[in-house]
């Protein structure tokens, strides 16, 4: 007798997820964070925060205003390669000293947003290569933009940077050394940071809401509501009243905890940044950011025709102007030092003209006594 044929479990169609997981876990992830805001707003300390080590060594402010002569916000590129549970992540930090740090912070946001635009211009030359090996990509997935904690509203230069790096980029608000305020002024303070965003048309990152998925549609409603983070950014170990060791703050009236979420925003936002949304900001930044850069510029370009690059820099700008202001006193000097010599060649020809008036009545005069000297001598010749 035949043994019973073993009851079917589908074609197999349901292990595709676990295929995927398979290549995900041997290929690894490479994530690009940018951090834009002014020095001394704690951005390296809440890197360093976020993935638990030292991607960067903390900065040395005693320096800081020898760069006034240069007047240029600056683009750092951090590397590091970071693993969990066998799993690796290729992580790149964009820092940008130099931001919002002069008295004249005119296009200091160029460099930022010229970095963004060159990396989808990069990454697009290279799709557009015959053979296309293993791509080179430092798409920006995200920037935390850092405000700092004045208590009041965005400044004009928030408005300004965020608006261009918002169409650009997933961009997340962030309330910097949020222990600065007490917990009902920061609420005050995030209320009208919301109100300034949705007044000026701002467009932030708002993770999407699952509706087949209550508990993640929730906790993505809860991330939205908490925007803008505030965040506290600490890489010490303090012991808190009650006997604790936490990454915190140590003050005289206690300790304010890192991760404590009646303290800030931290886990939110490292929920939002790596536990729960990274390949949602990876997509997004695939399918929409990239998309819109490269569907702008073919409509406006030939195939595989270079981008004309334009000269933004705010230190070629205050180059142009000195050259210009330079250029155009030379110019004044010259039309002087040209209307000078006109003046003495109208004076010579006036003199000239004179001296030959005078040359010209003096030669009829002679020619008058001449021709007086020559009929006086006919006169005489006749008589005799």
């Amino acid at each position: 007798m035949a043994n019973p044929a073993p009851v079917s479990d589908g074609i197999g169609i349901a292990n595709l997820p676990n295929q995927r997981h398979k290549i995900v876990a041997k290929q690894g992830a490479h994530f690009t964070l940018m951090v834009v805001g002014e020095s001394g707003l704690g951005k390296t300390t809440l890197v360093n925060t976020l993935f638990a080590t030292e991607l960067s060594p903390p900065k040395n402010y005693a320096r800081r205003h020898h760069k006034q002569l240069d007047k240029l916000t600056e683009v750092d590129i951090i590397k590091a390669e970071l693993e969990e549970k066998q799993f690796k992540v290729k992580l790149t930090v964009i820092d940008t000293p130099g931001f919002g740090d002069y008295v004249n912070n005119r296009d200091s946001w160029s460099p930022i947003v010229d970095f963004i635009d060159d990396q989808h211009e990069a990454y697009m030359r290279q799709e557009q290569q015959p053979q296309r090996g293993e791509k080179i990509d430092l798409r920006v997935h995200a920037c935390l933009y850092f405000i700092r904690p004045t208590g009041h509203t965005l400044k004009p230069l928030d408005i300004e940077i965020m608006k261009r790096l918002g169409t650009r980029v997933n961009l997340i608000p962030v309330v910097a050394k949020a222990d600065t305020l007490t917990q009902n002024d920061l609420a005050i303070f995030k209320r009208r940071i919301g109100e300034a965003i949705a007044a000026q048309g701002i467009r932030i990152y708002q993770p999407p809401v699952e509706p087949d998925d209550e508990s993640a549609a929730e906790h993505a409603r809860m991330l939205a509501d908490a925007t803008p983070f505030s965040i506290i950014g600490s890489t010490e170990d303090v012991k808190t009243p009650d006997g604790r060791i936490v990454k915190g703050r140590e003050y005289l009236w206690g300790v304010a905890e890192v991760e404590n979420e009646n303290h800030c925003d931290f886990r939110k936002l490292r929920s939002l940044l790596i536990r729960t949304h990274m390949l949602d900001l990876i997509s997004t930044t695939e399918e929409l950011h990239y998309e819109n850069y490269r569907q702008q510029q073919m409509e406006t370009r030939k195939f595989g025709e270079p981008k004309v690059k334009k000269v933004d820099n705010p230190k070629f700008k205050e180059e142009e102007e000195q050259l210009r202001r330079r250029f155009t006193e030379q110019v004044k000097a010259e039309e002087a030092r040209f209307r000078q010599w006109e003046q003495h060649l109208i004076a010579e020809r006036d003199r000239l003209n004179k001296d030959l008036e005078l040359a010209h009545s003096a030669i009829k005069q002679l020619e008058s006594e001449l021709d007086s000297l020559q009929t006086g001598y006919g006169r005489g010749s006749a008589r005799r």
